[in-house]
């Protein structure tokens, strides 16, 4: 089989659900990359729907598939959501559940001959551990010719975040819900933006940073439950939305595109040491 180039002819769609079988093995015959896009259902205070981390994944999937012209796989809409479980409508799985998933489908898909599988979490930080457990044991024991890359906005922006947002930002806060406006006009509740007191320095001990793109402390992971963290956020919110632009949304999303078409052009040309089958 011939290496792909990225050169063949367009899918009629970016999205492995809207295509046929046929569809898929001609997209094969020139590409092998395919994109897998992870949120959550979770609760994301007053203004933010539950969806929201799976309306990032999928954002951020479809508008890379676009601009490069490769696949994506159906959107996971469950993620590792238990510490927000204090909250109606939260749906979550257990990590190890993830864990299989996500395995389940990156088998299927190297079946098929895709070898290079992007997987695009949109609920920051929370499924990562679950995420990379998953692909890392999956390259090591079962499929090392498969190339295996997480992307999370939470390192992806990391260097534009800062710039962009005009507050502190954490769960709920005003640069997630800004890039879910920007995409989905509507979807945010405007008329019910907060600027939440979490005191996180009394909450956590000063292990815990406020903001997942500024300065952090030498902190360590404490862990919560869902019906603690009702206790502490009872409106679900962690950071302020108050500042909520849609042009926030667009700056932070544009740059977390970006760094994603470099990665799948690095992916396309990548001839390297990793993604090769051992020979025994």
């Amino acid at each position: 089989m011939s290496e792909p180039d990225g050169s063949g002819p367009r899918p009629t769609g970016p999205w492995l659900q809207d295509l046929t079988w046929q569809e898929v093995e001609t997209y094969l015959e020139h590409e092998r990359i395919v994109v897998l896009p992870i949120g959550s259902t979770e609760q994301h205070g007053p203004a933010g729907p539950l969806g929201v981390d799976t309306y990032v994944a999928i954002t951020l999937a479809d508008d890379l598939a676009q601009r490069e012209g490769v696949l994506c796989a159906p959107p996971l809409w469950y993620g590792d959501s238990s510490h927000h479980l204090g909250f109606p409508g939260t749906l979550s799985l257990r990590p190890d559940t993830l864990m299989e998933v996500v395995r389940d489908v990156c088998r299927s898909l190297a079946r098929h001959g895709f070898d290079r599988v992007v997987l695009v979490n949109g609920h920051k930080g929370s499924n990562l551990p679950a995420l990379t457990s998953a692909v890392r044991t999956l390259h090591e024991y079962e499929l090392p010719q498969v190339l295996f890359a997480i992307a999370d906005p939470l390192h992806l922006a990391r260097s534009a975040a800062p710039t962009i947002k005009s507050t502190r930002e954490h769960h709920a806060g005003e640069l997630e819900l800004s890039h879910v406006l920007h995409r989905f006009p509507g979807s945010i509740r405007t008329d019910r933006l907060e600027a939440p007191a979490v005191d996180f320095a009394e909450t956590f001990g000063g292990f815990v940073g406020d903001d997942l793109f500024g300065p952090a402390p030498d902190g360590v992971d404490i862990i919560w439950s869902g019906d603690e963290q009702r206790r502490f956020a009872p409106t679900g919110s962690l950071s302020s939305s108050v500042g909520l632009d849609a042009d926030k949304g667009r700056a932070y999303h544009d740059h977390c595109v970006e760094r994603l078409v470099e990665l799948v052009r690095w992916l396309r040309s990548y001839h390297g040491p990793i993604g090769r089958r051992t020979e025994a």
